[in-house]
């Protein structure tokens, strides 16, 4: 075997090199130790030219004289330490800093004075720590590896116990909107056969004999005919709508009732003249994700609307009606305890229309121009208020009835009354059940939350893609069969 240098005996009586290791078999090829924040010098047998370490942020090294190299541990982590002597030779070193005990006992010391530790150990080997034992929940696992990281690098080996089934948010919203309507109209027709039987009419164009309710007035010696029309409209609207949606704590939901309505779309610009066509959701729908707050309330990030087809404002294109929709939507996010309610939207709207038609210059005329005028007068009130409740709810235990509906009637009174099913456990058998105090290793737990994160997405459901159809022209097509 080659010649080893003569500071190895040293190195091995100090417990830096250890018998055995295979620092000890090539000659070329060294293991060294050093403690972080300690020194460590190395003697040669020749003069050194050059040094060079592979970690310069684990290590560094101090030219003492032409045959002593000092080196100060920095940080805890291995790397190589080469060094090159006069006449080629190279000295190869696995260097090793190990942190110091003080600081190992000082993390040590932090994790048994964290709530929850107690039963976490603490080992360093090969620059590793060792975590090891159980703890609460993801978080303190994830705590107590952050507090580990301080030496180097970590092997998570601990245990985590199995969570609790997370929370429920029942969310109920209530759409109360109502809207009411008057109006009024006033005119008059006159309508004579004249002169030698010259027949002629004064009107203000707003109502003709063919009105549904009109007031008729006839002087045979004056061949005199006149229409009186006073019509008065009372229209009443309520809606109500009271949607409830059930979510787990921190997953979103979304729910619809109504429909959708197709619209054509231009294609490619206006120039190229393709149409298709896409659908539009309308009706009552609620999106919203709740939060269970560690102070026991519920944060929610809610978005109820409520829409209908307006004809009125809508378009033709191509043949084709487009009805108009009339939106109430509001978006906010609130905080409540179970039980509590918040109004989140309100809306009191208040219209007065009036319109005075009449016939120039003998409308104008004091008294008698009033058979020559049309008055329309029409009075709007809409109120809206949408209030949202939530509460923590739990399952429906095993055989206890479940809600219904409230039927005037018995329904299907013939038809089987139990539908196709797996067989229960009276005959298949119990179900296990799980331990409440059972632990699971910490990646396992880990890898379910990411899983559960990546699965969750937004509970608003997107329009969807424009589906291309052949050019629309003509009349329209019918629905596909």
């Amino acid at each position: 075997m080659a010649r080893l240098p003569q500071y190895c005996g040293l190195l091995l009586a100090a417990g830096i090199l250890v018998p055995g290791s295979p620092a000890l078999e090539p000659p070329n090829n060294f293991s060294l130790g050093v403690t972080v924040g300690k020194s460590l010098i190395i003697d040669t047998d020749a003069d050194i030219v050059r040094v060079s370490v592979a970690g310069a942020t684990l290590a560094e090294t101090v030219a003492i004289n032409a045959r002593e190299i000092l080196v100060n541990g920095l940080t805890p982590g291995e790397t190589s330490l080469v060094i090159w002597e006069v006449g080629g030779a190279r000295l190869v070193y696995s260097l090793t800093v190990r942190p110091s005990s003080a600081r190992l006992d000082a993390v040590r010391l932090q994790l048994a004075s964290e709530s929850g530790f107690e039963g976490v150990t603490l080992d360093f080997a090969n620059d590793t720590a060792f975590l090891r034992g159980r703890v609460g929940d993801i978080v303190s696992a994830e705590r107590a590896v952050t507090i580990a990281a301080t030496l180097g690098n970590v092997v998570n080996l601990l245990y985590v116990t199995a969570p609790p089934v997370q929370g429920q948010v029942l969310l109920k919203v209530r759409f109360a909107n109502v809207e009411r309507s008057v109006s009024s109209q006033l005119g008059v027709n006159i309508i004579t056969t004249g002169h030698l039987n010259t027949p002629g009419s004064t009107s203000t164009g707003q109502f003709t004999l063919g009105d549904a309710l009109n007031l008729l007035l006839f002087r045979k010696d004056f061949n005199l005919s006149a229409t009186l029309t006073a019509l008065q409209n009372q229209n009443l609207v309520e809606i109500l709508a009271e949607p409830n949606l059930l979510a787990i704590d921190g997953q979103s939901a979304s729910f619809v009732a109504g429909g959708e309505f197709p619209y054509p779309t231009v294609q490619g610009g206006a120039a190229a003249g393709a149409v298709s066509i896409a659908f539009r959701e309308f009706g009552v729908s609620i999106k919203f994700l709740p939060t269970i707050t560690p102070r026991g309330t519920i944060r929610l990030h809610v978005a109820p609307e409520v829409s209908s087809l307006d004809f009125a404002n809508g378009l033709t294109f191509q043949g084709f009606h487009v009805p108009a929709l009339v939106t109430r939507r509001v978006e906010t996010e609130v905080e409540l305890e179970s039980g509590q309610s918040f109004a989140i939207a309100g809306l009191l709207d208040n219209r007065v229309t009036e319109t005075l038609s009449k016939v120039p210059g003998i409308g104008d005329i004091p008294i008698l121009g009033k058979l020559f005028q049309n008055r329309t007068r029409s009075t709007s009130n809409s109120e809206l208020l949408i209030i949202i409740t939530p509460e923590l709810v739990r399952p429906i235990p095993a055989g206890a009835p479940v809600p219904d509906l409230l039927r005037p009637k018995e329904f299907l009174k013939d038809a089987p009354q139990q539908v196709p099913r797996t067989p229960g456990i009276e005959r298949t058998g119990p179900v296990p059940a799980s331990d409440p105090n059972a632990v699971v290793p910490f990646e396992r737990l880990q890898k379910a939350k990411e899983v559960q994160r990546a699965t969750a997405g937004p509970a608003s459901r997107t329009q969807p893609a424009a589906a291309p159809v052949p050019p629309v022209s003509g009349q329209p097509e019918g629905p596909a069969k």
